[in-house]
């Protein structure tokens, strides 16, 4: 199996910053695209920010500038650096990950389990 493991959620102040990071575990031969999304109360689940293995990078418009994705291709890990955090980024972000399992060769696709990120006017 693979499993995502994400830290790094909390509350803070606008204008504030935070930095979100997220350990893939498991069975992996490779990993393709990581990313962050975020769901805020009452909205759609939508795209913040991803990474190829490569390290290209694309961002949402509403956080370019100001957030920044990073992966760690020898650790398994992307991290999430948000500056300048408004009120409308309050949302529960979620890591996600896609590559190939050594076991079978199979593709997964996981998500973890989402962290908190609350910011206060």
């Amino acid at each position: 199996q693979v499993q995502l493991v994400e830290s790094g959620g909390g509350l803070v102040q606008a204008g504030g910053s935070l930095r979100l990071s997220c350990a893939v575990t498991g069975d992996i031969f490779s990993i393709n695209v990581m990313g962050w999304y975020r769901q805020a109360l009452g909205k759609k689940r939508e795209l913040v920010a991803g990474i190829s293995s490569e390290g290209t990078t694309n961002y949402a418009d509403s956080v370019k500038g100001r957030f920044t994705i990073s992966r760690d291709n020898a650790k398994n890990t992307v991290n999430l650096q948000m500056n300048n955090l408004k009120s409308e980024d309050t949302a529960v972000y979620y890591c996600n990950a896609n590559g190939v399992r050594t076991v079978r060769a199979r593709d997964f696709d996981v998500w973890g389990q989402g962290t908190l990120v609350t910011i206060s006017s």
